[in-house]
């Protein structure tokens, strides 16, 4: 098990993952050029009726683009911090990456991490910007969602970050046309594939595959012998399959940390804490 952590500002939450069940929606759709990433997104999903959501997004363009990359806190109050915005110039060609969709304030919302190449040649990763952002060339989207659960952005005490957590919305499973899938997410220094079995057993999975994923450690210990030692991160899931048997899980990340370092790799059991928060959607296999 891990030995690094980070201090939070706030007392922790007894229980240090929230999940619910649902049934799973597998949604395919194009974000058009013209509208912010944020609409794009809400737009086909809401329309569906599905209230939490995550998606996987390949290929396409913005123009203009605005992100943030972790960084160290500026102040005594939260153990990590975000940057300043960055918004290159001109257009910007998107790689892939991952979104949670839910609502902040009622209204529809996304979360996004991502890669991509900008302009002048420059590869990045980090936080997308959802409302600035606005899409110059289409882009393919998967989503994986539900409508017996919300994914509501609110203030956390722990954290002090307003972040998605998952809000059930009805007390039974009444549908049985689509495979059991769970909203997840996982608190802080808490290991990201420990909890995502425990996830697993709370909701009896024999086994899951992760569908998308986004969130920050503390660092990175990857199977290959590498490992990044700054504390924030920013990370999404690349492809993840969690099973009781511990030796056959395993979760493949992209993660850039505070000085725009890109890596990428499998992740080590139980040396992958998570740093402020990692929002998850688990379908069974």
């Amino acid at each position: 098990m891990s030995e690094r952590s980070l201090r939070q500002p706030g007392p922790p939450k007894f229980t240090r993952f929230e999940s619910f069940e649902g049934v799973g929606r597998r949604l395919e759709f194009t974000l058009e050029p013209g509208q912010s990433i944020n609409d794009a997104i809400a737009r086909p999903l809401r329309a569906a009726g599905v209230t939490a959501a995550s998606l996987v997004l390949t290929g396409g363009a913005f123009n203009p683009f605005h992100y943030l990359m972790p960084a160290l806190a500026t102040d005594e109050h939260h153990a990590a911090w975000y940057s300043d915005i960055f918004s290159p110039a001109g257009e910007t060609r998107f790689e892939n990456g991952n979104v949670t969709f839910g609502e902040r304030d009622g209204a529809a919302f996304i979360h996004c991490h991502a890669i991509w190449t900008e302009q002048d040649g420059r590869r990045g990763a980090g936080h997308v910007l959802p409302q600035e952002t606005i899409i110059s060339r289409p882009m393919h989207a998967i989503a994986w969602g539900v409508e017996e659960v919300r994914m509501v952005s609110e203030p956390d005490e722990e954290t002090a970050f307003t972040l998605f957590h998952p809000v059930p919305l009805k007390t039974a499973i009444t549908a049985n046309n689509g495979p059991r899938t769970v909203i997840a997410r996982v608190g802080p220094n808490e290991d990201i594939i420990l909890a995502l079995e425990a996830i697993c057993r709370k909701h009896g999975f024999a086994a899951a595959i992760l569908r998308g994923g986004i969130g920050s450690l503390i660092g990175a210990r990857y199977a290959d012998g590498s490992r990044v030692d700054d504390i924030a991160t920013e990370v999404f899931v690349t492809q993840g399959f969690v099973t009781h048997q511990s030796t056959r899980t395993r979760v493949d990340i992209v993660m850039v940390d505070t000085e725009g370092n890109v890596t990428r790799g499998e992740l080590l059991r139980g040396e992958n804490p998570v740093c402020i928060t990692f929002e998850l959607c688990l379908e069974e296999a």
